[in-house]
């Protein structure tokens, strides 16, 4: 359901969707539907969105913020899917989290109140 002045949708940039559709299943379980050789949707993600091909250099304006109740694990998974971690695990007030560069140089965090 659309819902007026939501957020319904969500779109990245990436040069090789193969290796970005690898690492968001492998670290957070998302599904894909590919849209041509030049875009993909992603679902499973709480959220719609979609990575389009690009070949200039990422600049990501927006954070967007993933919720896992198991930080750590989490945060082992994107490295080992070949994500770097650009903030390590911090506190806050109501949880800690860490930022990360996902293959294409996306950034994004994940936390948790765990």
């Amino acid at each position: 359901m659309n819902t007026n002045n939501h957020i319904n949708y969500i779109e990245f940039k990436a040069s090789d969707l193969d290796a970005i559709k690898t690492f968001y299943s492998h670290c957070f379980g998302w599904s894909f539907t590919d849209y041509g050789e030049h875009y993909t949707a992603f679902d499973n993600s709480g959220i719609a969105g979609g990575f389009e091909i690009s070949y200039d250099k990422i600049v990501t304006a927006v954070l967007v913020v993933l919720y896992n109740k198991k930080l750590i694990t989490c945060k082992e998974k994107i490295v080992d899917a070949g994500g770097i971690i650009s903030k390590d695990i911090f506190s806050f007030p109501g949880g800690r989290r860490f930022h990360f560069k996902d293959p294409a140089g996306n950034e994004l965090a994940v936390w948790s109140d765990k």
